[in-house]
Parts: C-alpha cells; structure tokens; sequence
C-alpha cells in the first residue's frame, strides 16, 4: 500500500549518505495497562476506516508518492523469469510494483488488488496498463474472498510490498487464509516491509501515536506496523506456510541539511506452502 510515510518522505538529493547501518539497539515499545482500553478502540476505529484514509491517500498524492520499485526485480527476478507466471499484487497501489514487473517480464500475468477505488483508478490509467496483462480489481482482503475475482489455486506468486503492515496484527492471519485459497501449492509469497526499531517507528512512539503493540496511526490516518522476524515468520507459520528465507536490511541515511541520520529498517521474506519443495535458487 505504501513505503514511507507522509510525513517522513524525503527526496534522493546530493545531501544524503546511504551507508550499511550498525547493528539497531533492540526497541521494545509497549502500551501501559492504563491505556490498551483506549488502544483497542482507536485500532479498531482505523481498521473501519481504512479505506477512506487510503482513498484520501491516494486523491491527495495521486501517482506522485512512491517511485518505481526496480529493486525486486534484482532482488527476486528468478521467481519472474522463465515461464508464463500469474502474479497477485496484494495492495497495488498506484502501481510502482506491478508496472516495472510487467515491463521487464512480458510472460507475467498480474492480478491487481487495493482497498482503495482511487489507486484502483490510477492503476487502470496508467498509460501501460493493458486489460490482457492487468486484472485490477477493488478487495479489502480481510473481509472479501480473493476467489471471486482469482480462480482457486491459480496463482504463482503472491507480491506483499509495504501492505501487511497497514493491516491490524489481529486480522492479518484472516489475510494469509485468504492468499492461500488462490495460490498454488507449490506457489511462493514475497515480502518486504517495515521492521521493529526503523526510523518511522521511533517517530511515531515519540508522537504518541501507538494504537497496539507495534502497531501505529500515522497522521492522515492510515496505520503501520512494525515486524520482528520471530513475529512475521510464526505468523506465516500458523498460516501454513514454511519460511524460505527471512533477513532485516538495515540503511543509514543521512540528511546533511537537516542534521538528521535515519537508521531505516526493513524486513525481506519468501515463503511457501507446507509441502512444496523450494528450488535451490531459492535457498541462494
């Protein structure tokens, strides 16, 4: 659904060092007992209200917000490669990850899911947006049944890019179910998203904005999650899926101008279902 927040976007100009970040001292934000009433109200609130917020997300920043995401095809481009394949983007967005994939790999098939009707919208006017490579399609995926818009059992590969994390922790195994009912059995699912101790995250805490355990709003509303590996890979696990591979990448970036060093922090993951054998190349 998203990469950065809002308030935390910055552009790639000559005032910034990208360099390998030093291990992250361990960050264990926690709600006070006084306050999880509260918490759990505000969560649910911003569940409900999901798609208005994504959808004023998207009216506001239209196509502009996020850059093209070229790196997954250096980072997972042998689970694109080969053979016809039938991807499902899970929270598409305007489309940064679906259009440099269909570009590079002409034998890919997307299905194109989002919560939010505008960035269903901007996705189907894209100007390389082609109905025989793109079925784009409005689905909250806790609550609507993937399978009627995806035959059962017909998808390769499941793309999760920044979308699990604007989901609430409680709901995310409903999601999982609901990936699994269209993917094959030997198909993968790819993630990358926020991970505990990231930059964003130790904004937010300051702020005041923690509406569960790891769990945040962000100022227009839409909320943000941050993953361990223990967490995400027993989430999955519960799911019915075995981990391939699972890894945190971490980056310090540097804001000259603004004597700022951001220690980002994001999680990587493949997975599968039980009983399918991984390729080799997987495991590389």
């Amino acid at each position: 659904m998203r990469g950065v927040p809002p308030t935390l976007s910055y552009s790639h100009s000559s005032s910034f060092i990208t360099t390998v970040s030093r291990p992250h001292r361990r960050f264990r934000p926690t709600v006070v007992h006084s306050q999880l009433h509260k918490c759990q109200s505000l969560e649910e609130h911003y569940q409900r209200k999901a798609k208005k917020y994504w959808d004023s997300f998207y009216k506001r920043h239209q196509n502009k917000f996020f850059k093209d995401r070229h790196y997954l095809e250096k980072d997972w481009g042998h689970y694109f490669s080969d053979k016809p394949k039938v991807v499902l983007e899970v929270g598409c967005g305007a489309g940064n990850t679906i259009f440099p994939l269909v570009a590079a790999y002409p034998k890919l098939y997307f299905h194109a899911c989002d919560i939010s009707p505008q960035a269903i919208e901007l996705v189907k006017s894209h100007a390389e947006f082609r109905q025989d490579r793109v079925n784009a399609f409005v689905c909250n995926v806790i609550d609507d049944n993937l399978s009627e818009n995806i035959n059962p059992s017909s998808v390769d590969v499941v793309t999760l890019i920044f979308m699990l994390s604007a989901v609430s922790p409680k709901k995310m195994s409903l999601i999982l179910q609901n990936i699994k009912s269209v993917l094959k059995p030997n198909g993968y699912v790819l993630l990358r998203d926020y991970a505990v101790g990231d930059f964003a995250q130790v904004k937010l805490q300051d702020r005041n904005q923690m509406i569960g355990d790891n769990f945040y709003v962000r100022g227009d509303g839409t909320c943000s999650f941050y993953f361990s590996e223990d967490f995400l890979s027993t989430l999955f696990l519960e799911a019915g899926f075995n981990t391939i591979d699972i890894s945190v990448y971490c980056k310090q970036i540097k804001n000259r101008s603004r004597d700022i060093t951001m220690d980002r922090r994001w999680i990587r993951a493949i997975f599968n279902k039980f009983n399918s054998n991984a390729p080799d190349s997987a495991l590389s």
